[in-house]
């Protein structure tokens, strides 16, 4: 057998300037000694060592490495670099876990989706830097005010923020192309975020000359439209967006049909003030489920018009409050004038009084009188009807998602109808009802006719509102015709299979 000199090895290092002796057996592995190596410099264990010789030339740290003595120059061995890094292992053991790695990052990639949100963050950066880009020209300054609490419900007085804090908002600038875009019809309402579209409610308020015209504070305004937007509810489609849609309509036709030459000051507050409140708490079921259901608004309401005057109800509450009323410089005659035309524009948009308020209409336009408030206050309430279902004068890319939205808000109605055992109506039955089929008698029997009588009073609405819808019928029409050559070739289909099948079983009978 060979001595015992022969199966260690010995290495003397400097180790702040002392010798230090490293013994090891030449049957270690190179992981070993490079951790017997750390040990000895005082080193954490999992550091990548590099050894050079005399020479400058790198030295493989492993049993067959040349030893040195006190006698000869330690300094042959030096220590070259020391960077912390992952722990050594065998080359067996490092390539089993490296395939761990690998493995188990490809699992964290497809249950957080990692490439795909990096896709989206990369879009919406883009996205967001073209705004600011688009924004850094200011032309209008509007202030947005943070709210701190948000929920679905009325937010009471005491849940308001100090008034000291009210100065504490965000200042955010209008660039002149997005403030000539809200008056447009065209105008993209999926652009914009919560706060941006409280801005922008801001600056029409402004615009229309409303906020000075009527001596309102500004903060006053600012808590209202927080206020509001805290009380719209999170549905697929009655939700702040709609509500500011609907807003946004109604003063593209202020501003597209010169009503501020017609009406009066305080027609166009009422008008743009019933336009944001108009669908305040919808809970996402309409007006028939409330009363076959018997809810609480059916009851309180006796089944008439529940949700509108719920409506009405929360508007003028949150006008209670004393941060929010904006109608505080009016005196008490003044204001019940305003609360009667609010409440009556709210009440108009119950899709059950639709013929009612159209045959109305109707009838007076042909020889309308500006003069008549009677005919102003039929016209204001076919207004704020066109505006509350407008989408489809909008472009396709704008229009085509919230009618997604609503059958979405349609589809939960009915599941949830079916469960009660509760009349369903077919348009509102996911079995029953398609995009096309839910639009094409919509847009034919009740917006275009609706809209051709306001062009009787307006001619200037033809080409950026009614042209558009007759082209979103005209596209509907053709989706649905494709949808029937596609459920003919369906049908063919089945029966030839159901032929082939009984003429298989008649030839082994």
């Amino acid at each position: 057998m060979g001595s015992a000199s022969s199966v260690y090895r010995v290495i003397y290092l400097d180790v702040d300037g002392r010798i230090q002796k490293v013994v090891f057996s030449r049957f270690c592995s190179p992981y070993d000694i490079k951790e017997l190596f750390c040990t000895a410099l005082g080193i954490p264990r999992n550091t990548t060592l590099s050894l050079l010789d005399s020479t400058g030339a790198m030295v493989s740290i492993d049993p067959t490495m040349p030893h040195n003595t006190e006698r000869v120059k330690w300094y042959e061995f030096e220590l070259f670099c020391v960077v912390p890094s992952y722990t050594f292992l065998p080359t067996d053991k490092e390539e089993l876990f490296q395939n761990v790695l690998t493995q188990v990052a490809e699992q964290f990639s497809r249950a957080f989706k990692i490439n795909e949100l990096e896709t989206e963050v990369t879009n919406r950066l883009v996205m967001l830097e073209k705004r600011v880009e688009r924004e850094s020209h200011s032309t209008v300054s509007v202030c947005v005010f943070i709210s701190p609490q948000r929920g679905g419900r009325l937010l009471y007085h005491s849940e308001f923020l100090p008034r000291e804090e009210a100065d504490s908002y965000i200042t955010y600038h209008l660039s002149q192309e997005t403030v000539e875009a809200l008056r447009h019809p065209t105008f993209d309402v999926w652009q914009w975020e919560p706060n941006e579209m409280l801005s922008c409610l801001e600056h029409m308020y402004n615009d229309l000359d409303l906020v000075k015209g009527f001596n309102m504070n500004p903060i006053t305004l600012k808590r209202w439209l927080l206020c509001i937007h805290d009380n719209y509810q999170v549905n697929p489609f009655h939700n702040f967006r709609h509500c500011f849609c609907v807003t946004q309509m109604m003063y593209s036709m202020i501003c597209l049909c010169s009503l501020q030459e017609i009406f009066t000051q305080v027609d166009i507050l009422i008008l743009m003030t019933a336009a944001v409140c108009h669908d305040l708490q919808h809970p996402g079921y309409n007006n028939t489920y409330q009363i076959n259901a018997r809810t609480e608004l059916a009851v309180r309401y006796n089944d008439i018009s529940p949700l509108e005057n719920h409506h009405c109800a929360v508007a003028f509450q949150i006008f209670s409050q004393p941060d929010c009323n904006i109608f505080s410089t009016f005196d008490p005659e003044a204001f019940k004038q305003i609360r009667q035309g609010i409440n009556t524009l709210i009440l108009a948009t119950d899709m059950a009084r639709h013929g009612e308020i159209l045959d109305s209409f109707k009838h007076k336009v042909d020889s309308f009188d500006f003069s008549d408030e009677e005919h102003v206050t039929c016209l204001k309430m076919v207004l704020i009807k066109c505006c509350d279902i407008s989408n489809e004068v909008r472009p396709m890319e704008v229009a085509e998602p919230w009618v997604d939205c609503l059958l979405e808000e349609y589809f939960m109605q009915s599941d949830r109808e079916k469960a009660e055992s509760l009349p369903v109506a077919p348009f509102m039955d996911r079995e029953k009802v398609t995009k096309p089929t839910a639009q094409i008698g919509f847009i034919k029997f009740v917006l275009i006719p609706m809209f051709e009588t306001v062009m009787k009073l307006f001619p200037q609405i033809e080409e950026v509102m009614i042209q558009p819808l007759r082209e979103s019928r005209d596209r509907y029409e053709e989706l649905k015709q494709i949808d029937d050559a596609m459920n003919e070739v369906r049908h063919i289909c089945l029966c030839l299979i159901v032929f082939f099948e009984d003429t298989s079983a008649s030839c082994y009978v």
